[in-house]
C-alpha cells in the first residue's frame, strides 16, 4: 500500500462509501444503501485506501472484512459524516426563518413589562425558535451585539451607535408616581415645569431610564444642580421609596400597573400634552444575515403590543 499523501484529502463520497461497506460488510448491499453503483463504490473505497495509505478491507470471494485499521477508521469516518450531517441541518435551520437560537438582549426597565408579550408571541407564532433572553444595561447590550454575543436588542432609543439599525416599536409616556397624599396625586394636567423643584428619585448610574428622566427634567427647566436622590437599582425599589414618602419618580407607562397596582400608598399623576415620553425599539447589526427575519419579528411584535398603553409605529 502506498504511503499517505499529505496533499490529498479524502472526499465525502469516499468516506460515505467506506462507512456503508463497514456497516453492511457487503458491496452490493452497501451500494444499494447509499444509491451508488457497485463498481463506483468499490472504486471509492480503493481511492480512500490510496489517499490514507492504509488497507481498510480484506476482500475474499465470499465476504468483506474490515482490517484492523479499517475497524479503527470506520469509527472516525462515521464521526466525520455525522458532523457533516449536523452542519447541513444547522444550515437548513439558518435558511428557515424563526428556527434555531435567537439571543435577545433586554434592558431592565423593559424586561418585566414587555417580556410576557414577547414570550406569548414566540410561543404562538414561532414555536421552533429557541429564544434566549439576556437582561443587561444598555452599554453591555450594545457591546454584546457588536461582539456577536447577542443577535437582537429590545431597548430604549435613539442609540446613535454606528453599525446598529433601529426598528422602532412604540412610544410611551412617562407618568409621575407620588405618595398618596402628595399635592400632585391624581392630577391629569401636570405641567412639566412642576419637575423643577420636586424631590426626585431616580435609578442608579448606568440605567438609560435615569438619563431619559434627567433629560425630561432639563427640558422642564430643572437646573443640573437641583438635588436628585439616587438610591435604587430597580424600579420596584424606586416605587417603594416613593411609597415611603421620600420623594416622587417617573415611570414609563408600561411599568405602571406592575409597579404600582398593589400599593395603596402610591398615586399617579399624568402630564399635560405633550407628555414626556420614550421610544422602544429592536436593534440589530447593520447588514445582519437575519435582517429580514428581524424586521418581520418587529412587525409581529408591534402588532402584539397593540393592547398596551403605548403609541405604535
Amino acid at each position: 500500500m502506498a504511503t499517505v499523501s499529505r496533499s490529498k484529502q479524502p472526499s465525502l463520497a469516499q468516506l460515505r462509501a467506506f462507512a456503508a461497506v463497514a456497516e453492511h460488510l457487503h458491496f452490493r448491499d452497501a451500494a444499494a444503501a447509499i444509491g451508488m453503483s457497485q463498481p463506483a463504490l468499490s472504486g471509492a473505497v480503493s481511492a480512500l485506501e490510496e489517499t490514507l495509505g492504509v488497507q481498510l478491507l480484506e476482500r475474499t470471494t465470499r465476504k468483506v472484512l474490515l482490517s484492523p485499521a479499517g475497524e479503527r477508521l470506520a469509527v472516525r469516518a462515521k464521526t466525520v459524516l455525522d458532523a457533516v450531517g449536523e452542519l447541513m441541518e444547522e444550515a437548513e435551520a439558518v435558511r428557515a426563518p424563526f428556527t434555531g437560537v435567537l439571543r435577545l438582549g433586554v434592558i431592565p426597565t423593559v424586561a418585566p413589562y414587555l417580556l410576557p408579550t414577547v414570550l406569548r408571541l414566540v410561543r404562538r407564532e414561532y414555536p421552533e425558535l429557541d429564544l434566549q433572553v439576556h437582561e443587561e444595561q444598555t452599554s453591555s447590550l450594545i457591546e454584546g451585539l457588536a461582539a456577536g454575543r447577542l443577535d437582537l436588542l429590545l431597548l430604549a432609543v435613539p442609540l446613535g451607535v454606528p453599525g446598529v439599525a433601529e426598528l422602532p416599536l412604540f412610544d410611551e409616556d412617562f407618568v409621575l408616581v407620588t405618595p398618596r397624599d402628595h399635592w400632585l396625586a391624581g392630577r391629569e394636567d401636570v405641567p412639566r415645569e412642576a419637575l423643577r423643584e420636586l424631590d426626585l428619585l431616580l435609578l442608579d448610574e448606568g440605567h438609560c431610564l435615569r438619563d431619559q428622566a434627567l433629560d425630561v427634567c432639563r427640558e422642564a427647566g430643572r437646573s443640573d444642580g437641583a438635588a436628585v436622590t439616587t438610591t435604587a437599582a430597580g424600579l420596584s425599589t424606586l416605587v417603594q421609596l416613593v411609597a415611603g414618602g421620600l420623594g416622587v419618580t417617573l415611570l414609563p407607562r408600561t411599568a405602571l400597573r406592575v409597579e404600582t397596582g398593589r400599593n395603596e400608598q402610591l398615586a399617579t399623576a399624568y402630564f399635560a400634552d405633550p407628555a414626556p415620553s420614550r421610544r422602544i425599539a429592536l436593534a440589530m447589526r447593520v447588514g445582519a444575515a437575519r435582517g429580514e427575519e428581524f424586521e418581520t419579528f418587529a412587525a409581529a411584535l408591534r402588532e402584539s403590543m397593540r393592547p398596551l398603553p403605548v403609541w405604535l409605529h
